[in-house]
């Protein structure tokens, strides 16, 4: 079976944004790109009114995906767009659908005069409950904003595109978000950020010499375990830079920080439930809504 990235489309200029990020992709990663409207069937009151008829409603609703479509073939020639609508809920279905996608893109609307994203409630349903990774980006991204400046200080997509970033948990790195974050640096020849946060002991339970002692001894051994765990990635994708950075302090907040200066931010996501259902993670949910670049969520046991 062909694989193929996924983009979930509703006409919105956030999932528009998407769209034009995910043929980007679909072209780095020679895959074919399916776009995905879900058409929600109006209640049966509805549906009996002349003009917000099923029919109507579904004929204008129609459009959307196919006049996208249209679009991006015509912007990217090489790449194969397909567009399809479906009915049902639409957090059921993009999850349905998802199953035999390499990877989900959605939209994302910017949050207006704070720097973040507002994620919606099918956008997280989603996200939770997919295990394919799940790229979110803001309205308004466009392919410069991937790119360092150029030398008239304007982000510029005939340059190099700006590092990926990956916030890695040493206690429990993961295989399958790290392969993701150096693929993704592989792909667009740019360097890979790895950004470790620990947390400090408090300042009471120690005398001051005592405490700055006992925290050099941490951040050492914090950046050690950050240098060890990635060894191997080094030595398997030996053209990607990496770049190391282990502080002390919130993970979510170093990373929302330095995503300003990133093309794409990678987090994982745990699979595992609880009795209150599918959640994303508090450091996941933490950068989704305040990155300031696109955001990729990656699954793992």
């Amino acid at each position: 079976m062909v694989r193929y990235i996924m983009v979930g489309l509703d006409g919105s200029s956030e999932s528009r944004a998407a769209a034009e990020w995910a043929v980007r992709e679909a072209k780095l990663r020679e895959l074919p790109l399916r776009l995905v409207h879900v058409w929600e069937p109006v209640p049966e009151p509805m549906a009996q009114a002349p003009l917000l008829g099923t029919e109507t409603l579904k004929h204008w609703s129609e459009r959307i995906p196919r006049g996208a479509a249209e679009g991006l073939r015509a912007r990217h020639p090489g790449v194969d767009v397909a567009a399809v609508q479906l009915a049902g809920v639409p957090a059921d279905v993009l999850v349905d659908v998802a199953r035999d996608a390499e990877l989900v893109v959605l939209g994302s609307r910017g949050l207006s005069g704070i720097a973040g994203f507002m994620v919606g409630s099918v956008g997280q349903s989603v996200i939770a409950r997919t295990e394919v990774p799940v790229v979110v980006v803001r309205s308004g991204e466009q392919a410069a904003d991937e790119h360092a400046m150029d030398p008239a200080g304007i982000p510029s997509a005939a340059t190099r595109f700006r590092p990926v970033l990956l916030g890695l948990d040493t206690r429990s790195p993961d295989d399958t978000v790290i392969a993701f974050a150096f693929e993704e640096a592989a792909r667009r020849d740019t360097s890979l950020r790895v950004l470790h946060a620990w947390t400090p002991p408090p300042y009471n339970i120690y005398g001051l010499s005592d405490h700055v002692s006992f925290y050099d001894e941490l951040a050492r051994e914090n950046a050690t375990a950050l240098t060890e765990a990635l060894r191997p990635w080094r030595d398997k994708y030996p053209a990607v830079e990496v770049i190391e950075a282990s502080r002390a302090g919130s993970a979510a907040d170093q990373i929302v920080s330095s995503s300003r200066y990133a093309s794409l931010v990678v987090v994982g996501r745990r699979t595992r439930r609880s009795r209150f259902g599918v959640h994303i993670g508090p450091v996941a949910h933490a950068v989704l809504h305040h990155a300031l670049a696109p955001v990729a969520v990656v699954a793992h046991g």
